[in-house]
């Protein structure tokens, strides 16, 4: 069967919430009261191993932010004021406590503390809480439980004592042979009530019959599986009263129509406690039945949490009258309401302590990023450090190859030069030549030589730029010293038209 859906709000109820929505906004509120929930829920019982346990798992985280600025203490109050009420109008909830506890049960989440309320009273598990992940044993060998068994009434006078010995043998020979033959029967066909199939089905189908037979005036029946109700008890730290009806027990019948149905009995169970109940002929109620191993019907078992643990505190056994039935849950309740209590306080000082180790945790983190961050930017400056030094010393490096390999060239060129002419060859030429730094030079060359001549001896030179032309100034005009498109081989000095004695510039081209 599909897992309980949530119960529809009433027109007025809703309007209440929308209302409710739009003054939400009004509110200039930072506190976030929206913290995780007890992390408890159900898992479906339907494996015969599994037998009473159910999957739990506490994470008790809330609270919320206590630096709370003094401006916002009125705000906060009145907006804590507005969610009580609208709990108490939507719910019927008549004590300011209880709806407080609800709202803190829910971290002041008014949707869902409305609508869990609504699948309580309806006898719905909560659909608020993810699925468990662990088994919750029940605790039954505690031997501090109470226990009450009421006794059938001994027969008075001769006549009551007659029919019970005429009786005695007929009851005695009838329940004799109906345990051979159930005995018997385990060997043919294993008892079908040993496989949970559909544990929720199991409890709508006792409630259906139960209703058919004593009418819809009873306690609200829990409409979940048993592994469902331990939970939303333990999370909700509230009693759970577990009734086991026996179908073929001769008082189940009177319990049911008299006891059962009371109205003080009805009012005492909706307000004080959860109530699961089911038959043992069903899957589901047998297996419950194996757990809590009662001794007669009706029987009655009050769990609770206990020492951590979901604890049988209280056994009640036999067919009781509404006012002693009363009086025994009460007992019960008062004797143990100190555990409660006792519980709520740790959860509560849990969460302080979990919320503070959370802070703790938060501000050490944002620490620890801000020192990481201080590091990661250290790290970068050291690196940007380090590459701009690496990339200086690339530099200079490649600026003194480049300067090694000029030398190396300037002197290759130097040997390459052709020797000079005698002064008194007709066929030479005196050339000056004058370069960016002012100073002059003066060699003798030949007419039949290339003009390249010229331009190795002056890139010979120590004075000389690494990249410059030749220019003649009458007429001006420079001279094709090196190879280019327009003349792939230099003309010769002659061929250039320079005379015997030339005066020539030299532009620095280094810059360009």
């Amino acid at each position: 069967m599909a897992a309980p859906e949530e119960q529809d709000l009433t027109q007025e109820q809703t309007e209440k919430l929308l209302q409710f929505q739009k003054r939400k906004k009004k509110c200039a509120i930072s506190n976030a009261m929206d913290g995780p929930e007890d992390d408890l829920t159900h898992t479906d019982s339907d494996s015969a191993d599994s037998n009473d346990t159910i999957g739990v798992e506490e994470i008790d985280m809330s609270g919320t932010n206590s630096d709370e600025e003094e401006s916002s203490d009125e705000t906060e109050a009145e907006y804590s004021d507005m969610l009580h009420n609208i709990v108490l109008d939507l719910t019927g909830i008549e004590s300011m406590d209880q709806c407080r506890h609800t709202l803190e049960q829910h971290n002041w989440n008014i949707e869902a503390a409305v609508q869990d309320r609504l699948n309580e009273q309806e006898g719905v598990p909560s659909v608020f809480n993810p699925p468990p992940s662990r088994p919750l044993q029940v605790n039954t060998a505690d031997h501090r439980i109470y226990s009450y068994v009421v006794s059938r009434p001994q027969p008075r006078g001769l006549l009551g004592w007659g029919y019970y010995l005429i009786m005695l043998p007929f009851r005695f020979t009838y329940y004799t042979i109906l345990d051979i033959f159930r005995f018997a029967l385990r060997f043919i066909r294993p008892d079908p009530r040993s496989r949970v199939t559909d544990p929720v089905g199991d409890i709508v189908s006792f409630m259906h019959s139960f209703e058919e037979k004593y009418g819809r005036a009873h306690p609200v029946f829990y409409q979940g599986t048993y592994s469902q109700a331990l939970n939303d008890a333990k999370r909700e730290l509230r009693f759970l009263l577990v009734y086991l009806h026996g179908d073929d027990h001769q008082d189940s019948d009177e319990f049911c129509r008299n006891t059962l149905c009371a109205p003080e009995v009805i009012s005492l169970i909706n307000t004080r406690m959860l109530f699961w109940a089911c038959s043992t002929n069903k899957p589901e109620g047998y297996r419950v039945s194996q757990a809590l191993r009662e001794n007669t019907y009706p029987f009655l078992a009050m769990i609770m949490l206990k020492d951590r643990r979901m604890t049988v505190v209280g056994r009640l056994e036999g067919l009781i009258q509404p006012d002693d039935l009363i009086n025994q849950l009460t007992f019960i309740i008062d004797a143990n309401q100190t555990y409660l209590v006792s519980e709520r306080l740790e959860r509560e000082e849990r969460n302080q302590t979990q919320v503070l180790r959370q802070q703790q945790d938060e501000a050490y983190l944002a620490s620890l990023r801000a020192d990481q961050e201080k590091e990661r930017k250290k790290r970068e400056e050291r690196e940007r450090k380090r590459r701009k030094e690496e990339e200086v010393k690339q530099q200079k490096l490649a600026e003194e190859r480049r300067r090694q390999n000029l030398q190396e060239e300037k002197e290759r060129k130097l040997e390459c030069l052709p020797p000079e002419p005698s002064p008194d060859d007709p066929e030479s030429v005196k050339i000056i030549f004058k370069l960016p730094n002012d100073s002059r030079v003066e060699r003798r060359f030949h007419f039949s030589q290339s003009l390249t001549v010229i331009h190795d001896f002056l890139f010979s030179l120590k004075e000389s730029p690494e990249k410059f032309q030749i220019e003649a100034n009458f007429p001006r005009r420079v001279l094709p010293c090196v190879p280019s498109e327009e003349w792939p081989n230099p003309p010769t000095l002659q061929e250039a038209g320079l005379s015997h004695t030339e005066v020539l510039f030299v532009q620095d081209l280094t810059d360009e």
